[in-house]
């Protein structure tokens, strides 16, 4: 059994000896035994102490681990070596303790000396415990307690340890004596023996070296070097003793110790990067207490590792170190937030460049701390700095630390913010700079990608200080811009073109011609073509327009929330209540009043005294009137004063009516501007729809003297102004009174309050007579154009505005019902306001009896929306046109909106419609009363127009014949009765002209003629059909050439300067624009409309078409002839020819109105032959009328017209359909031609000028005259050129398309004006645009009797501008030159150096020499451009203007020729076809009749 047992190891006792004794013997420190035995035993560094005294108390040296001995048993190790073989070394350390009271060794059984007491191998000591540390003793049961083996040892061997380090106060040769003495007792027990160098840490070389000799000169004596502080070798020397004592194991090698420390030091380097991170994974929060960590790590072999080396306490090191490194990247982290934050807060706090520009930082922290925001973002800490208060432990608070702006960091920051500010704000200037840049680059177009622009631009000054991402962001803006401007130009292009899309037959789909045909037409237009790089854009948009055209609703309306429908249900949804809700109370509630709140204005103190002057007449405020007693509370207010705009007075005071006083015409100047003000307010005030207009009382005040020459016109003046105010005139009574006021006076004004406030109240109560809301007597539609640039609740103001308007039914939100006197009796009026896409259907469908069409005098495609949908209205439906632009002021100023205008009074006036115009900046217009000609007219035509839709309907249901037509609507209607007592009625109708308050811009015959005027001066039509008034003859077209216009005869308000530029233009345009001689072999037999009788001069019993009316349904064309012919025998009755021709008409089919203006079907059908003809029109005009002629005079009821033209060009002055005289000429004379008949012999006309100067209105002593009046010997060069020349190039130089931009004509005149009243005036002084200058300059060689160049060497310069070899051409040149006469060539020389000059500026004004002989040629040359030689040569003279520019110094200064310069060379890519559009523009306008520039100002109501 006892085989089959383990070995047990050997077990060896180990006695490590060395010097020993007092501090005497062995200095301050021992030589190391204790720790070299403490490392070997307890290796792991948290059990290795550095400390252990030998000086004991008696107690401790008594007790059980001390036991009385000088040795101290160290314990048992389990000692493996590298050959597997397993030992166990028992320690003993044999040392001497001292007595800590007498410093001596303590007396133990063992007296002998420590050199023969270390050499004992026989130890015994009953009981004793094994030494751990110093703290030990005393206090053995607090730590692990193991006693010796049976009390006894036998040593084995001997460890002796030498200290070789420096140090310890004792002499190395003393302890090596002792060493010697001791080495001589311990080898006498014949153990083996090492040597252990201690402290090699510290290490001597010397003592080392001594140590070596001392060990060579024993016999086999090895020396181990250790340091039992870094643990190196320590065990290595116990291994070394232990092969000794038993020689089966291998011999150790022995390592030197600095060999061994490295090996220890890579060690504990790699354990300790290994610990560390470990620490780092493990440990992330600063907050993580060791006791925590050392509990998680406590399994890993890392942390185990470490400590064993290292020990806990460098552990605990690490893990302080990291949790410090956290908490350190933490505040950094902070610290690093709150800085970056900080720039952003002070961008909000401090983004004022101007208030901290000059500011140092401490002042702007002070500015900070006064900010409301600063709590928000700062927090002021009691303690500092903030790292080292909790504030960093807060980390919800993302507040700021003020203290931080204390720092360098701080103020380093608010530099940067205050550069950045200076960098930012010059940054975004550059930005706005470049922006302007590309503003002023023309030639870019939607869509074109920036490479390709930035080529033109790389030289601006903006472009190269900017970052490229700051250009692309400005181009990306830029191209935005232009992009959405183009797609609204090209939605508004495709709204002016409305008849080429409501055209569409909304039954089907465009047909593949059709969308040719609007391809076509609108490739015509630069709009369409700007979005050529946007095509599938454009198409989109094409598309969506034509669908919105098939399916028009005001959810899919293309102006979006501009949509007529929309704005009108909102306006009237806001403003109309139900009828059912009842009326609201007035806060007088009855006729029956008995308290009168009088508000009294005047000027310089009337109102007060005519306030006294009631009191005097009063009793206690008790005013006595027809036997009633009022009381009156009087308020009287300055005409000036502020209280009077403003309206909350009006609900607190809650006046019943206004006396309204004055004395002179300046008063009633205040007066009239004033009431008119105060209306607007209140009506603003009061949400109230049934708020009634207050009563308004004018009274004339007496004069102090009883003859007063001004009376007469204050009371005239006085009465006029109450008629326009439409409010009661109280004149001063008959006689003489000593006071400004008489009694008479106030009772006639109190009465009218009176009669005012009954009139409202009757008003404001439902009438017995009123007819149920589903019954309407009238339906009227007002059309609007979606998007037009005005409010809706300007066109509904008249009727909203009006007492008599109130809802219309439940679900018609739209809808509106006027009850007012018209005709006889009180009628029910429904009006439908609608955008014109939503009215399309009404008027295919539903019946309605007349029409208000509004458009924008402002917008080109409202006119076209209006003429789109008119040209399908049935011609028996009355028709009100409506403009509307701002002002008066806008006729004369602008003249779009003069073109706009004058073409819907033309338009009116050839299907005799009514026109009106309103503006939105006019208070006077919103009245009920605007509308009331056109409901009389309405009411006059109902039943025709009822009949006709009752026909037309009865015709698509049943197939009824076509022959059936209704009777005329005036067979049967009622005459027309003015009722002067209505007092609903009793206003007239406001101004709607833009001369004057209530005349109209153009007159028609009829309502020059035929009216009723009132006591009031206001104009009703009179109901009767006048000889040759084609207006009020709804069956016929209008004439082609009618009479010219005569002035209205009884003009009212109009200013007679005004008056007379205005006939005195008519009478230039009579003169231009006369009757000519017409036979009859010149007039085409098939034009659907001939010359009424009275309109032309010719030879009597001549006989002439003077109405065509179609008479089957074949719309063959019956001549009507004139009864003057006498072929008819109608008895030379003028009256009787005429009703008979309207009896006959009677029964005409209703037609539309395209068919009944020359306007409307020239736009419905000039895209149809704009596309399908190939050839001019004055090649294909002559054909189609002879092909139309061949077909046996059959006209066609879609195509009554031939030749449409645009009448209205001529201007306002001529408003009939007129032609010009000589181009109808021409025409006839080539229609003669065509036919080859012999032409008649036509009296010889006087050669014309061939570009008349027709551009000045005034008379002019220097403008229009030869050169040679102009110049002196000593001033060769006109005044007026020298001026022009000198502001341009000192102001212009740099102005984009100098000569191309047209300047404004009305500047252009007044240079020329003031020129002309002083010539010495300074154009910098006037301020007036460097175009306008430019413009005036070339007005002025255009004004000249001759031109420039002299007309006998413009065939000199075309032969030479044909010249091939270019040297040959500028010599040739150069002679024709020399033939001009000394004053035009010395103006020539100095406007061609100019123009030289203005040529090498062309980078910045784009205008090279090209473009500037394309502006200039005409105007130097002034050719005859009716004839074509002069067409053709066009190029060649402009290429001959283009050569002098270039060559100036040649030609004039003895130069050589040049080459054209860079900037010279090839235009902008925007110039193609530059020339041919350039030229266009120069030609000479035609004669056109006297312009109206400006409006003079009206003299205030004398």
């Amino acid at each position: 059994m006892a085989k089959n047992k383990e070995p047990r190891p050997p077990t060896y006792a180990i006695s490590i000896v060395g010097l020993s004794g007092t501090e005497k013997e062995k200095g301050n420190c021992g030589v190391g035994k204790s720790c070299l035995c403490n490392r070997y035993v307890r290796p792991s560094a948290d059990s290795y102490y550095s400390e252990h005294t030998s000086v004991l108390s008696t107690i401790d040296f008594g007790g059980r681990v001390v036991n009385n001995d000088h040795f101290l048993y160290w314990g048992e190790v389990l000692h493996r070596g590298d050959d597997g073989l397993e030992c166990r070394i028992q320690v003993i350390e044999q040392t001497e303790f001292i007595d800590d009271q007498t410093f001596l060794p303590h007396r133990s059984t063992n007296l002998q000396p420590y050199t023969k007491r270390a050499a004992t191998t026989k130890l015994q000591s009953a009981e004793k415990l094994m030494y751990i540390c110093t703290d030990q003793l005393g206090l053995e049961q607090d730590f692990d307690q193991k006693q010796m083996p049976d009390g006894k040892l036998n040593i084995d061997g001997f460890v002796l340890c030498i200290d070789i380090s420096k140090g310890c106060n004792r002499k190395f040769d003393d302890q090596m004596k002792f060493v010697s003495s001791l080495y001589s007792q311990i080898a006498k027990s014949k153990k083996p023996i090492i040597i252990a160098a201690t402290k090699c840490d510290e290490c001597v070389e010397q003592y080392l070296r001594d140590v070596q000799t001392f060990a060579a000169s024993k016999k086999n004596l090895l020396v181990v070097e250790t340091s039992a502080r870094s643990s190196v070798n320590v065990e290595l020397c116990f291994n070394a003793l232990t092969q000794q004592m038993d020689k089966t194991r291998g011999k150790p090698k022995i390592i030197p110790y600095l060999e061994s420390y490295k090996t220890q030091r890579q060690l504990v380097a790699l354990v300790s990067d290994k610990f560390e991170k470990l620490i780092v994974h493990t440990v992330r929060d600063y907050h993580t207490s060791w006791k925590v960590v050392s509990n998680t790590l406590k399994n890993h072999t890392e942390y185990e590792e470490y400590i064993n080396l290292e020990g806990t306490r460098k552990a605990r090191g690490i893990f302080s170190k990291h949790i410090e490194q956290l908490r350190q990247e933490h505040i950094k982290k902070r610290r690093d937030d709150y800085l970056s934050s900080l720039p952003k807060i002070l961008s909000k706090l401090l983004n004022n460049l101007e208030e901290i520009e000059n500011l140092s930082w401490v002042e702007a922290q002070n500015l900070i701390k006064n900010r409301p925001e600063f709590q928000y973002y700062f927090v002021v800490l009691e303690q500092t700095p903030w790292h080292e208060t909790d504030h960093i432990n807060k980390t919800d608070d993302r507040r700021v630390p003020f203290d931080i702006l204390k720092t360098a960091e701080g103020d380093r920051i608010y530099q940067n913010h205050v550069q950045h500010l200076i960098s930012e704000k010059r940054r975004v200037e550059m930005k706005e700079k470049f922006k302007k840049t590309l503003d002023r680059v023309h030639f870019i177009s939607p869509g074109q990608p920036w490479e390709e622009v930035m080529c033109f631009v790389m030289e601006d000054e903006a472009y190269k200080y900017i970052t490229e991402a700051d250009r692309r962001d400005v181009y990306g803006r830029h191209q935005q811009e232009i992009v959405e401007r183009a797609k609204e130009e090209f939605q508004e292009m495709l709204f002016e073109h409305a008849e080429l899309f409501y055209d569409l037959d909304l039954n089907a789909t465009p047909s593949f011609d059709k969308m040719s045909e609007i391809h076509a037409v609108l490739n015509e237009e630069p709009r369409y073509r700007a979005l050529q790089k946007l095509a599938p854009d454009r198409e989109s948009l094409l598309l969506k327009h034509i669908g919105f055209v098939y399916h028009p609703t005001k959810e899919t309306c293309l102006s979006g929330a501009s949509c007529v429908d929309l704005k009108v249900e909102q306006v009237l949804a806001n403003r109309l209540v139900q009828l059912d809700h009842g009326r609201p109370n007035l806060y007088y509630n009855s006729a029956n009043i008995d308290k009168v709140n009088l508000c009294l204005v005047g000027r310089e103190g009337l109102a007060q005294e005519l306030a006294n002057e009631i009191r005097a007449q009063s009793t206690d405020d008790e005013y006595t009137l027809d036997g009633k007693i009022y009381e009156l509370d009087l308020l009287p207010v300055d005409v000036n004063s502020a209280m009077l705009l403003n309206h909350s007075w009006v609900s607190t005071f809650k006046p019943h009516g206004f006396f309204c006083v004055f004395s002179s015409i300046e008063s009633l100047n205040y007066i009239g501007d004033r009431v008119s003000r105060i209306r607007a307010e209140i009506a603003q005030s009061r949400r109230d729809r049934f708020f009634q207009p207050l009563p308004f009382i004018l009274i004339l005040a007496s004069q102090r003297d009883s003859v007063c020459k001004n009376m007469p016109i204050l009371r005239h003046q006085g009465q006029q102004l109450a008629n326009k105010l439409q409010c009661t005139f109280v004149d001063i009574a008959s006689g003489t009174f000593p006071r400004k006021f008489n009694e008479s006076q106030i009772k006639q004004a109190l009465r009218a309050v009176l009669e005012g406030l009954k009139h409202n109240f009757d008003v404001m109560n439902p009438m017995p007579s009123i007819k149920d809301l589903s019954e309407t007597d009238l339906r009227i539609v007002m059309c609007a154009m979606c998007g037009d640039p005005f409010s809706v609740d300007l066109i509904l103001s008249p009727f909203l505005d009006s007492q008599s308007c109130s809802a219309g039914q439940p679900g018609q939100s739209n809808t509106l019902i006027l009850d007012k006197i018209i005709g006889d009796s009180r009628r029910r009026i429904q009006v439908t306001v609608l955008s014109y896409h939503s009215s399309i259907g009404i008027r295919k469908d539903e019946l309605v009896h007349g029409y208000i069409l509004v458009y924008s005098a402002k917008r080109k495609s409202s006119m076209a929306m209006l003429r789109a949908f008119l040209a399908e209205v049935q011609d028996v439906i009355p028709v009100q046109m409506v403009a509307i632009t701002d002002s008066q002021a806008d006729f004369f100023e602008n003249e779009a909106i003069k073109e706009l205008m004058t073409e819907g009074e033309h338009i009116a006036t050839e299907i005799t419609a009514k026109f009106t115009a309103l503006y939105s900046l006019s208070q006077y217009h919103r009245q009920t009363e605007v509308f009331t000609p056109f409901f009389n007219e309405v009411l006059e035509k109902k039943n025709g127009i009822e009949s006709s839709f009752m026909f037309d309907s009865a015709r698509d249901g049943t197939g009824t014949s076509e022959d059936v037509f209704p009777q005329s609507p005036h067979s049967h209607s009622p005459a027309y009765t003015y009722y002067a007592d209505s007092e609903d009625d009793a206003e007239g109708p406001p101004p709607y002209s833009p001369i004057g308050d209530d005349v109209q811009l153009l007159p028609t015959p009829s309502e020059r003629k035929y009216r009723i005027t009132d006591l009031e001066g206001n104009e009703y039509p009179v109901h009767s059909t006048p000889v040759g008034d084609h207006e009020r003859n709804h069956k016929v077209p209008p004439p082609v050439r009618p009479k010219p216009v005569l002035p209205k005869p009884n003009v009212k308000k109009l200013d007679p300067n005004l008056l007379k530029t205005i006939e005195a233009g008519m009478r230039s345009t009579r003169r231009t624009r006369g009757p000519m001689m017409v036979h009859g072999e010149d007039l085409e037999a098939s034009d659907n409309y001939a010359e009424p009788a009275d309109t032309l001069l010719k030879s009597k019993g001549f006989n002439d078409d003077i109405y065509a009316v179609p008479d089957d349904t074949h719309s063959r064309i019956v001549k009507m002839r004139n009864s003057f012919g006498g072929l008819h025998g109608l008895h030379g009755d003028e009256e009787n020819g005429f009703d008979r021709m309207s009896k006959s008409q009677g029964g005409r089919r209703p037609s539309k109105y395209k068919h009944r203006s020359k306007i409307l079907f020239s736009k419905t059908k000039a895209y149809h032959r704009r596309v399908h003809s190939d050839v001019s029109d004055d090649e294909s005009g002559p054909a189609v009328q002879k092909k139309k002629k061949g077909r046996g005079n059959r006209g066609s009821e879609e195509d009554p017209l031939l030749s449409p033209v645009d009448p209205w060009k001529g201007g306002i002055d001529n408003p009939a359909i007129t032609s010009d005289p000589e181009q109808d000429d021409k025409k006839m004379k080539k229609k003669k031609a065509t036919k080859n008949k012999e032409p008649k012999k036509i009296k010889a006309k006087p050669t014309k000028p061939l570009y008349p100067p027709t551009r000045r209105n005034w008379e002019s002593n220097y403008f229009g005259v030869t050169l040679q009046n102009l110049v002196t010997p000593e001033r060769p060069i006109p005044l007026f050129i020298e001026k022009c020349v000198d502001y341009i190039e000192r102001t212009g130089l740099t102005t984009e398309g100098l000569y191309r931009v047209s300047g404004n004509k009305t500047d252009q005149d007044n240079i020329q004006k003031q020129f002309d009243q002083d010539h010495s005036v300074d154009f910098v002084v006037m301020d007036v645009a460097v175009n306008a200058v430019a413009g005036a300059l070339k007005a002025f060689f255009a004004d000249l009797p001759d031109p420039l160049i002299p007309y006998n060497l413009h065939p000199e310069l075309v032969e030479a501008a044909k010249i091939v070899d270019h040297i040959e051409r500028l010599q040739v040149l150069k002679e024709i030159v020399r033939k001009f006469p000394p004053v035009n060539y010395e103006v020539f020389k100095y406007v061609i150096t100019h123009l030289n000059r203005v040529s090498k500026q062309s980078k910045t004004t784009l205008m090279t020499a090209d473009n500037l002989s394309i502006c200039f040629w005409p105007t130097l040359m002034r050719p005859d451009f009716e004839n074509k030689d002069t067409l053709s040569t066009t190029k060649l003279n402009q290429s001959v203007i283009e050569s002098f520019i270039q060559q100036s110094q040649y030609f004039f200064y003895g130069g050589d020729v040049t080459e054209p310069s860079s900037a010279e060379g090839t235009p902008p890519p925007h110039g193609h076809g530059m020339v041919e559009s350039l030229l266009a523009l120069q030609l000479p306008p035609p004669l056109q009749p006297q312009q109206i520039q400006h409006p003079l100002p009206s003299e205030p109501l004398i």
